[in-house]
């Protein structure tokens, strides 16, 4: 057992044709281009770009070791700071409300699963998106791409929670040429959208990753770059159903894994588009003022191609496979280029930031869970996180054997949830799949068949992990015995963190969500007398919990004049 914990600690030490197939030099600027850029008067705010991709996985660019052919990421990076200990949440929704409001699962009631677009759920009305943040600070806001944040009422939508326009998908996934998507038998419909009507009339059958960066470069092109620009780039792309232009796959003959091959063509059409719009960026005379954040919106799935080697596990898990997330940012405005940042942070961190880079204000009852980290990432400095919430999900699939007495009396060890605490990383219930999934560039086996030699059997039954992630990033090493007073710690720490949670949203699946009620396009159901009738319990449950802070807050006043 020695010499394998040995083992492991010593392995630690356009512009374009707007088509992905044709790219231009990366150097080869056009003299009069170049010179409007530096005619032009800067804005003392930068222009934001936040690209958001879907399920690509930790080893899925060419810097993590990846068989996949990413130059333009790779040198986006190599330029810019790569973020090497960066976490996002496991799945599609949480990420993307995290990143929205800068404020934990557990505070906004998003804590289970995704939302579906069956549901009348989406990000609480209540909160403070990040586009309304920087929209107050002069900024003209603009989305493209995937939303699934919900859309059973008007005012979920992109248009009225923060951005000026809005194209792109509202559910999680669907057809990348047709933009329909079913979600069970009956349950079809249209799903493309210009502000808050279907995008019928824009519609061409492109493949949605040509059709979303034509539509960036597009707001480039009429947009004055002397007024601050937040754009919200969502990318389908590289999640399932796995679709791609037939040119890509020629890249990858080699690859037996038609999954893996398909995976591949996929990103490498990412790349070319990304390359597309930094050109797209030059030419038009924002690049000089410009920040660039990229990152995956969780883990990858091996099932679906990806590959997050060798992290363990995958998308919906709590492993680091599942929420270690590729990320960097690129921008002429950082202070230490081509470095590394190993700080500790976390997708709910880009709310602070950002607003406090556009010279937006963050006011206190924002109630934030992130940190403004831009210090940490230009110039390298400590970051101010110390620890992350993961998640604590208490309507998962509870542990089996998990229990009060196996978290000590703190903490029931049956409920699914994970946090980090400095080196230290604490799962309890049931994390999720749980193998290291190898690469799969050389097998066309199934997935069952394929890693018997890497699957765990002796952690069968137990309900508490204890991890040192700066050590064992590969969590191999299970520390949960060897230190029981970390354990506690961290317990206490969990039970703190559940004190402040809100309930569940997770409402039943609502037959009137159905598209063939509504032209066949998936879109807004909800009645203006409900969207009354639940702004009122909601008014109801916050004015009572209110009251409940303020008869805790007398008590304790009452308690501290007794000892006196």
């Amino acid at each position: 057992m020695k010499m394998f914990i040995f083992s492991v600690l010593a392995s630690l030490f356009a512009f374009t044709s707007l088509t992905c197939g044709y790219q231009m030099s990366w150097e080869n600027w056009n003299g009069n281009s170049q010179n409007r850029v530096n005619n032009l008067d800067k804005t003392t705010q930068p222009h934001i770009i936040f690209i958001l991709v879907d399920d690509q996985g930790f080893r899925d660019v060419g810097y993590h070791g990846s068989e996949i052919k990413t130059p333009t990421l790779d040198r986006l990076a190599a330029q810019g700071v790569k973020l090497e200990n960066y976490y996002v949440q496991p799945l599609c929704s949480p990420s993307r409300s995290q990143l929205m409001t800068g404020r934990y699962q557990i505070h906004t009631g998003l804590q289970h699963s995704v939302i579906r677009p069956t549901q009348a759920n989406c990000l609480p009305l209540e909160n403070v998106t990040l586009p309304q943040k920087l929209r107050q600070a002069g900024y003209s806001t603009h989305m493209v791409g995937k939303w699934h944040l919900g859309f059973y009422k008007r005012g979920c939508m992109p248009t009225q929670r923060g951005f000026d326009t809005f194209f792109g998908s509202l559910l999680g996934s669907g057809d990348y040429y047709s933009h329909y998507k079913c979600d069970g038998p009956g349950m079809c419909g249209y799903d493309l959208y210009e502000g808050e009507e279907a995008a019928w009339e824009q519609d061409r059958g492109q493949y949605s990753t040509l059709m979303f960066t034509q539509k960036a470069v597009d707001i480039l092109a009429h947009h004055n770059p002397q007024k601050p620009l937040f754009l919200y780039l969502a990318f389908q792309a590289v999640h399932s159903p796995l679709q791609v232009p037939a040119l890509y796959l020629e890249r990858y003959k080699s690859i037996p894994n038609l999954h893996r091959r398909k995976y591949a063509a996929m990103v490498s059409c990412l790349d070319e588009a990304i390359h597309n719009l930094t050109l797209a960026l030059k030419r038009y005379g924002f690049y000089h003022n410009t920040v660039i954040v990229y990152s995956s919106d969780n883990g990858g799935q091996p099932m679906a191609g990806g590959s997050n080697w060798p992290l363990r596990g995958s998308k919906a898990t709590y492993w680091e496979g599942g929420i270690r997330a590729v990320g960097f940012v690129h921008s002429p405005l950082l202070v230490n280029k081509g470095t590394q940042c190993r700080a500790l942070i976390h997708i709910t961190d880009w709310f602070p930031t950002l607003v406090s880079l556009g010279e937006g204000t963050l006011d206190e009852d924002l109630n934030l869970d992130g940190y403004d980290v831009w210090e940490a990432i230009s110039e390298g400095r400590p970051s101010p996180r110390q620890d992350i919430l993961h998640n604590i999900d208490p309507i998962y699939t509870k542990a089996k054997n998990g229990s009060w007495k196996a978290g000590y009396g703190l903490w029931n060890t049956a409920i699914r949830a994970a946090l980090r605490v400095g080196h230290w990383k604490l799962l309890t219930g049931v994390p999720g799949y749980s193998d290291w999934v190898p690469p799969q560039t050389f097998s066309s086996l199934l997935l069952t068949n394929r890693w018997h030699n890497e699957r765990i059997r002796w952690d069968r039954g137990k309900s508490i992990w204890l991890f040192n992630i700066t050590a064992d990033p590969y969590e191999r090493v299970d520390l949960s015995l060897h230190y029981p007073h970390i354990v506690k710690k961290m317990l206490l720490r969990l039970a703190q963190y559940n004190r402040t949670a809100i309930p569940v949203r997770y409402p039943a699946k609502d037959s009137r969500s159905n598209p063939n009620f509504n032209g066949g396009v998936w879109g807004p159901w909800y009645k203006e007398d409900e969207d009354d009738r639940e702004t009122n319990l909601l008014t109801n449950y916050l004015a009572k919990k209110r009251r409940k802070k303020k008869e805790k807050k007398k008590k304790e006043k009452k308690k501290k004049k007794r000892k006196l």
